[in-house]
């Protein structure tokens, strides 16, 4: 075994702790803690972690595994790993230890397939950032969403905005999204959206009960707003489901961009974490799709893509801007991982 590869897998466990910890998360973090100590009791599992071929971190590895853990205590089995999610004990390594015994392979399965957060409160980012664009250039947009999961913030202005005392988005709604936000507001500016279309190499259903699972099991057990949140998108897709195609991002980037673009629109590429789970000339490829795009674009036919991703040393999360014709990239606000703070720097 490479035995730089297994440490890297370990200290993504604790690297994601302590992460877990300082964004407010003291029970995910002693989750993962509790699972690094006992990990050699599931070999399927730490034979995952330790021989993972890729970058840990950027696979997002602690939290598979955590989620893994949520989806167990869910189903209510095992005993220990289900009271102590419903907070009825505190012993965090019987509990891991218990599913590392029982679980093994459950867990390492779940692991395999990638992460599937789609944290509806980063739509508050990414509504700023079209009402900036709503400004500019006058029109209404078009928007294409590159790893959309399940398609929830392609709901996006089926949502209630308070953007630092700036409303938008449908105040109707039964998702209302209020980050903590620094600096000035964005100015006020409808969320008009045209048409939503997205792609994922695995797309899930909404109306499908696996999915809804799945994705409850990757928000964290203490995050209960998160929670609300994603029950309140996931009512909403009863009425307006998301169109979600299969394919691969860049084949179907590259179609969707060549497609004729009504005059007096404003065509959108946005995504949310989903660059790190790209490989490195994949991500030059998407940025040189985007690119050539760009330059076909008019004043009555604008492009425009909207980023919100981690920085490449993984030490902050920004919100950008890059609009053609032009191709002026603009940071437009820094934020926390899942929306729940955004500090505007438009």
């Amino acid at each position: 075994m490479n035995m730089t590869a297994a440490a890297g897998g370990r200290m993504e466990l604790r690297r994601q702790s302590r992460v877990a910890r300082a964004l407010g998360s003291p029970f995910v973090a002693d989750i993962l803690e509790a699972a690094d100590r006992q990990l050699e009791l599931a070999p399927h599992t730490a034979a995952l972690i330790t021989g993972w071929p890729d970058d840990p971190a950027e696979a997002a590895l602690g939290l598979r595994l955590n989620s893994a853990m949520h989806a167990l205590a869910r189903r209510g089995s095992p005993p220990a790993l289900a009271a102590l999610f419903r907070r009825q004990h505190d012993n965090f390594d019987a509990a891991a230890a218990e599913a590392f015994q029982t679980e093994d392979r459950f867990i390492a399965e779940w692991m395999r397939n990638p992460t599937q957060t789609n944290e509806v409160a980063r739509a508050a980012a990414i509504s700023a950032a079209l009402m900036v664009l709503r400004r500019e250039t006058g029109v209404p947009a078009e928007l294409l969403e590159i790893g959309s999961s399940c398609g929830l913030n392609l709901n996006l202005a089926r949502y209630d905005y308070d953007l630092g005392g700036t409303r938008a988005g449908d105040p109707s709604s039964p998702v209302r999204i209020a980050p903590i936000w620094r600096g000035p507001p964005p100015e006020a500016a409808p969320l008009d959206i045209l048409s939503a279309r997205g792609v994922d190499i695995k797309p899930l259903d909404p109306q499908v009960a696996a999915t809804r699972e799945r994705l409850f099991a990757y928000v964290w057990a203490d995050q209960h707003a998160r929670a609300r949140r994603l029950e309140g998108a996931l009512e909403i897709t009863r009425r307006f489901l998301p169109q979600v195609d299969r394919d691969d991002a860049l084949t179907w980037l590259e179609e969707r961009l060549t497609e004729p673009q009504i005059s007096g629109s404003c065509r959108v590429v946005f995504h949310s974490m989903v660059l790190q789970y790209l490989k490195s000339d994949a991500r030059y490829a998407f940025v040189d799709i985007l690119h050539r795009a760009g330059a076909r674009a008019t004043h009555a036919r604008p492009l425009a893509w909207i980023s919100f991703e981690w920085t490449a040393s993984r030490n902050e999360v920004q919100l950008m801007l890059t609009s053609w014709p032009g191709g002026d990239a603009r940071l437009l606000a820094v934020s926390h991982p899942y929306g729940d703070w955004i500090e505007w720097r438009a």
